[in-house]
């Protein structure tokens, strides 16, 4: 499976920080070793209901598929910290058998487990005690999410709420008929979020917000998952969490530096969701600037980046995102966005073989875009001074509004910086062509009828 192979390298990040009074000079490498190192750290005292902590972080994490050993190897990373009494870590953990990549680890048990996560020093064997035991139960299917986050919030009070949805994803894509994709075919490529490979079933993007509407805003939220970092994917998420973490590429595999993550917000248990967001991005970005990783860095051709963002600004965001592409239509420089769509940097949705020069690929850089599209922007054609503003205030609104941290590192396969990211990536459609097969439900998204952008789309695929 294309996207598994990709799954699996390791790479760097680096970052420029957007906020000077919290970035990686205030929280450095040493700060993480010394809360990690601050044992032990207080276990809660009895494994059901709990008084109310500072937070609860609730991981979904769906290994039901080919990427089972590393969700088994993250819960052992989860417990080399454990909780304590102001934060409880809880999970609900699936595996299979028989799938790619099947592993025989931690007893070859398979089905849908919950834990309070406990510390312990045994990296190799899941210690902390199964509190539920769910037997097959659909991963794929956004109730069993709504089932999770309102058992965990019951049993777990908090004055903060955090989830993270762990697996594999593809941005906004999705059918409208699963039967339609195929999901339960391991050759075939996985679509939206949490693909759980034994029903077929995943959670569609147009279902992400009911997971909150349902069971309760969080403060909170992550995707442990590729191109999640996307308008068309953030906007289904805005009533549902403060602050929305994810990447708009690959997440590049061992996922997120969990055992610092989690160490600081042990150590700074009333941190607040946006200082919360830039531990899980800063420690990334720590991870993978790692001098053990500089190999894998030197021989990946793929990047990594993850962001966090505002997401009470994306109203505004969209507003400026459709005023934008109403003026680059009128405008109508046709050069000016074709050597835009052709330099853009964009996300490894295809790979060497279906996109060698990767201009198939139709995720991108929004920021990027249109900072390529104002260098070449014809000044002598009517409302052109009006595009550029309206394309430098848009920028500005995603440097200082939207993203509250970017972090970054490396090129990707053609030569093209990560530096080029910015945050929050968009549907930009390249040269004609089909890297996967998928229903156009772009209509249905939230972002879509805030913006319009599918119009804007539909410009810029007849420019080529």
């Amino acid at each position: 499976m294309k996207k598994t192979a990709l799954l699996f390298a390791s790479l760097l990040c680096a970052n420029t920080p957007l906020h000077a009074d919290f970035n990686l000079n205030s929280v450095t490498p040493n700060d993480i070793k010394n809360a990690l190192q601050s044992a032990p750290f207080p276990q809660p005292s009895a494994l059901s209901l709990q008084p109310s902590a500072d937070w609860t972080i609730m991981v979904f994490m769906n290994g039901k598929s080919n990427i089972e050993p590393f969700a088994l190897n993250d819960m052992n990373r989860f417990e080399t910290v454990g909780s304590s009494e102001k934060v409880n870590i809880v999970v609900e953990l699936g595996r299979s058998k028989g799938l790619d990549n099947d592993t025989q680890a931690d007893g070859d048990w398979e089905g849908v487990r919950r834990y309070l996560v406990v510390r312990d020093a045994d990296k190799d064997r899941i210690t902390s005690p199964v509190l539920m035991d769910l037997g097959k139960a659909d991963m794929g299917d956004y109730r069993e999410a709504v089932s999770f986050v309102k058992w965990a919030r019951a049993n777990y009070p908090a004055d903060r709420y955090m989830l993270i949805i762990w697996d594999h994803g593809w941005g906004w894509l999705d059918p409208k008929k699963p039967d339609e994709n195929h999901v339960d075919d391991p050759t075939a490529p996985s679509k939206s979020i949490s693909h759980d490979f034994v029903t077929g079933s995943y959670i569609k993007t147009t279902e992400l917000g009911g997971i909150f509407r349902e069971a309760g805003k969080v403060d909170l939220y992550a995707s442990m998952a590729c191109f999640m970092q996307m308008a068309e994917v953030a906007y289904e998420l805005k009533d549902g969490a403060d602050v929305i973490v994810g990447s708009e590429e690959i997440i590049q595999l061992p996922s997120f530096n969990f055992e610092d993550f989690f160490a600081l917000m042990l150590k700074n248990p009333q941190a607040p969701p946006d200082k919360a967001g830039l531990y899980l991005v800063d420690t990334f970005k720590e991870m993978y600037s790692r001098p053990e990783y500089s190999d894998m860095l030197e021989k990946s051709k793929y990047g990594t980046q993850l962001s966090a963002i505002r997401s009470a600004k994306l109203p505004a965001f969209a507003k400026l995102v459709k005023d934008w592409a109403g003026v680059a239509m009128a405008v109508d420089d046709t050069a000016a966005c074709k050597k835009a769509k052709e330099g853009v940097l964009r996300f490894e949705v295809g790979d060497e073989v279906t996109d060698p020069d990767k201009q198939l690929s139709f995720y991108g850089d929004l920021y990027h875009f249109i900072a390529l599209v104002n260098a070449g922007l014809n000044p002598a054609l009517p409302g052109a001074d009006k595009f550029r503003t309206a394309g430098e205030d848009l920028q500005k609104f995603i440097a200082e509004e939207l993203v509250i941290k970017n972090v970054y590192q490396g090129k990707d396969r053609t030569g093209k910086e990560y530096s080029n990211t910015h945050g929050i990536a968009i549907d930009i459609p390249g040269k004609p062509g089909t890297l996967i097969e998928y229903n156009d439900t772009y209509g249905e998204l939230a972002f879509e009828k805030a913006s319009n952008w599918r119009k804007f789309r539909k410009y810029l695929e007849r420019i080529n």
